[in-house]
């Protein structure tokens, strides 16, 4: 045996067989690599598969405007290529998205609109033209109704979960900061097999164009766009009230009161336009199909402060909030929202198609409306071209409108003092046969009786009061006229700085109560007992003083100088020979003494 040791790696023989089986190691790995390939996620660990299954299936993220991302499926197929080890191609989400909350500003001369890109809503609509009772620009989106009830221009299906959906989602759009109309907005949501689109389009005046579609795998799905919680213009829970929604379709409005509108019913077509409107301001929709359009009523109740002015912890009151959703059941919906005053001049520029009517129907004066139209139209024409002040323009149409009724009212105030020259006659006649029951035969004596008095002294018994019922339409078209016109809101005169608001101080109704306790006083009432026609004297003023306290300050100046106005007529008329001549016989009378 050779004592010497051997190295191993000087034998070569054993390099050669060493070398024989790393070829043949190397082989065999490269025959079973696809093998490998297809079988190593299962074969892997559970936590391991959980951290591949990720990265396979998220896209990747690119940068858009505004922070806003999307999904890229390029992106997706080569950040899967660049996997090491792997070459497999991963099915990109259908995902488009914002990242974070973004608001755009819209405004022209009429309007300054704030759209937030959450459910791409509008969180503020501001009139540049009118202010709110602090003096600032009127905020018409309402500030309780909106947080509870839903902001102007969501979208509303009649799938709650997907109205949430629509309304909740980060949209995408290419719009950022603030842009001057005429413009154009267009947002966008894609998740899944869900995509919307919500297109606007801003010109110079109270009109937006408004385009909406939801579709779902491909077919459309419906969902209208809304304005759903009334107006911001709401100062008190009592002006909630005066909110109703409207529709009008050829020559035919409707008007639903809250008490009529159930929340979530729907009122098909065809219709030119609808909305929902208050005492002023309007928000109402122009279908561009009207044969085809439908309105989903909006009913909800909202907790408010008892005093917006001054909202206090704790001190609550629930009101009525109501709203629209127009649009075209097929899923997609193009229309024109106006937004804005309820000015005759602004409602009768905006038709609703080239055959269909304006807006004008959106302005109710009620039904004394055949005389409260020409009244506003009147006293407007006063304004512009006479007195250029709203509260003397309304003292002159009171001074013309008294006077031109004044042969009424002399004709009523002769026979009321007709009737007070021979009412002791009708009394002792009265007298005569009051011991028989009402169905005595010979109560009708009674009547002939009376009725050859009043011949011989030329009376007419209802004189006095017919003509007293032609002005009352007057008064109650001043009422609805007065009421319902934006004119006169934060109109000034004098002490007064809102017309359309009470009197702060209460003169006026304080006015309406002196002038028609004297008016009562010197008026004639013939046949009432002498204690009642004191009693009438005071309660009559008062009453009339209660109603009118909390009326609009235009109302009040018109019923007041009116009064004034029949004071001084009455005062006229019994000064006059004929009076002079009924008092002398009312003294003669008085004198002679009682049987």
């Amino acid at each position: 045996m050779n004592g010497d040791f051997q190295n191993p790696n000087e034998d070569q023989g054993l390099q050669k067989r060493l070398i024989l089986v790393f070829a043949i190691t190397f082989v065999i790995i490269l025959a079973t690599q696809p093998l490998l390939r297809k079988f190593a996620p299962q074969l892997a660990p559970p936590d391991k598969q959980e951290e591949k299954k990720p990265e396979q299936m998220q896209p990747a993220q690119t940068p858009a405007a505004g922070g806003q991302s999307g999904a890229n499926p390029s992106s997706v197929q080569a950040a899967a290529a660049g996997q090491a080890g792997q070459t497999q191609v991963a099915v990109p989400v259908q995902n488009k998205q914002a990242s974070a909350e973004s608001e755009v500003v819209v405004e022209n001369d009429l309007y300054r609109i704030t759209f937030t890109n959450r459910g791409a809503q509008v969180k503020s609509w501001v009139l540049k033209k009118y202010n709110d009772n602090a003096g600032k620009p009127l905020e018409l989106v309402n500030k309780y109704g909106a947080e509870q009830a839903g902001y102007p221009l969501a979208l509303w299906a009649y799938d709650e979960t997907l109205r949430n959906q629509l309304n909740s989602a980060l949209y995408v759009t290419d719009a950022a900061g603030t842009k001057a109309a005429p413009a154009d907005l267009t947002f966008e949501y894609l998740n899944g097999d869900l995509s919307v689109r919500k297109s606007f389009h801003f010109g110079h005046s109270y009109e937006v164009k408004v385009e909406t579609e939801v579709t779902r795998g491909g077919a459309n799905v419906t969902a209208y766009p809304a304005w759903p919680s009334g107006f911001g213009d709401a100062t008190n829970p009592a002006s909630y009230g005066a909110e109703r929604i409207d529709y009008q379709y050829n020559d035919n409005i409707e008007r639903l009161a809250a008490k009529k509108v159930s929340g979530g019913g729907t009122v098909q077509g065809p219709f030119h336009w609808a909305g929902v409107i208050d005492q002023y301001f309007a928000g109402v929709f122009l279908p561009d199909d009207p044969r085809h359009a439908a309105m989903v009523t909006l009913h909800s109740q909202a907790e408010i402060p008892a005093d917006p002015a001054k909202p206090e912890p704790g001190k609550t009151v629930k009101v009525s909030v109501l709203g629209v959703a127009v649009g075209n059941p097929s899923g997609k919906t193009s229309a024109r929202l106006f937004v804005g005053p309820k000015a005759v001049d602004v409602l009768q520029s905006v038709r609703a198609s080239n055959e269909g009517p304006n807006l004008e129907g959106a302005l109710d004066f009620g039904f004394f409306g055949f005389i409260s139209k020409p009244l506003f139209l009147w006293l407007k024409w006063t304004h512009e071209h006479w007195v250029h002040n709203w509260g003397w323009a309304i003292i002159v149409l009171t001074v013309i409108i008294n006077l031109a009724l004044f042969p009424l009212r002399l004709s009523s105030m002769k026979s009321a003092l007709k009737m007070q020259k021979v009412a002791p006659q009708v009394k002792a006649i009265q007298e005569k046969y009051k011991k028989y029951k009402v169905t005595d035969p010979r109560r009708a004596e009674q009547n002939e009786e009376l009725q050859a008095l009043y011949k011989e002294h030329g009376v007419n018994p209802i004189g006095g009061c017919f003509p007293m019922l032609l002005q009352m339409p007057f008064l109650f078209a001043f009422y609805s006229m007065l009421g319902n016109s934006i004119e006169l809101r934060h109109a000034h005169w004098l002490w007064l700085h809102d017309l359309a608001a009470p009197d702060a101080i209460h003169l006026l109704p304080i006015l309406i109560i002196i002038t028609m306790f004297f008016t009562q006083r010197f008026t004639p009432q013939a046949g009432m007992d002498p204690t009642q026609q004191r009693m009438m004297a005071v309660m009559m003023p008062v009453m009339m003083g209660v109603i009118s306290w909390n009326l609009s300050a235009g109302l009040g100046l018109y019923w007041a100088i009116g009064n004034l106005i029949g004071l001084v007529q009455q005062v006229w008329m019994n000064n006059t020979e004929f009076g002079r001549q009924v008092r002398a016989h009312q003294e003669e009378r008085a004198r002679k003494p009682r049987k």
